[in-house]
Parts: structure tokens; sequence; C-alpha cells
């Protein structure tokens, strides 16, 4: 196994994590780690920057402000990457944000009506509850031919 291999497959386990990356120019930004590729070019999301600020004063004194500032979600070049360290673990999966389906799931949604007619054709479907050109056709272009023979 190459080192590329054995260093991308260990990479691949802080996926999910938040972690703070150092760059060249000393600025440090702290997200949620998504990809990296072989160059390390990372994806962080919900990304932060911090960096560190010198106040001059006429007194001699200097004194260090940090000033941050939100970023996103953001792609980093490899190259300005000086060092990694993790920040906290991947968040807990949170059930409150899915939907009543879940992922994936999809659920038939009507529009207003019911999904089964209480009694005979539903309200949109007659014609004389809509106006012309809101979904009914017009009156006598669909004359009604009775019930629907079975087997049709």
């Amino acid at each position: 196994m190459s080192s590329v291999t054995r260093r991308s497959s260990r990479m691949l386990t802080y996926v999910g994590y938040r972690m703070r990356v150092t760059l060249q120019d000393s600025r440090s930004l702290i997200g949620t780690f998504m990809a990296f590729d072989k160059h390390m070019n990372m994806v962080l999301g919900d990304c932060e920057e911090y960096r560190r600020l010198k106040n001059k004063k006429g007194s001699g004194l200097s004194e260090e402000k940090e000033e941050k500032r939100t970023l996103g979600l953001i792609i980093l070049r490899g190259d300005a990457v000086v060092s990694l360290s993790i920040e906290g673990p991947p968040p807990p999966e949170q059930s409150d944000k899915m939907t009543p389906g879940g992922p994936g799931n999809g659920k038939a949604m009507g529009r207003g009506m019911p999904s089964v007619p209480l009694t005979g054709a539903p309200v949109g479907l007659s014609g004389s509850i809509l106006p012309p050109g809101m979904g009914a056709p017009p009156p006598g272009m669909m004359p009604n031919r009775g019930p629907i023979p079975p087997g049709r």
C-alpha cells in the first residue's frame, strides 16, 4: 500500500468532523471537513475564518484582537494548508430535521383536494366551481358518458 493511499484512508476517517485548518498567512479556518483530494484541496462546510490583528498604539504596547468572519461553504487549495487539527467530533444525527417520510422516500401530495373522493367526482373536476382556464374543461367539451364499464 502506497503512502498516498494510507494517508487518504486515514483522512477519510475525519470526514464530517469539525476541523481547524491553519493557513500560510496565519489565518485559521474552522469548519466541517467534507471532502479532499490527492493534492489536499479541501471542502469545508459552515466555515468560519479567524485572524489575529495587532493594534498599534502610541504607548508602545501592542494588543492582539481576534476577528471572526463567517464564510460558509469553501474550497481550500491544498498548498496553502500548514496544519490540520480536530476541533470536535461529527455532530450527532438529528432525526428532528428529517421529513416525515425520511430521506429518499416520496409521499403523495394533493392540491388541496382529498385523495379519495367523498361523494362522486371531486369538486375541482365538476367544472362548476373553478373559473375557465383553471383546470376545468369548458362546458360541453367533455360530455358525461356514464359509468366506466368494468374490465376497461
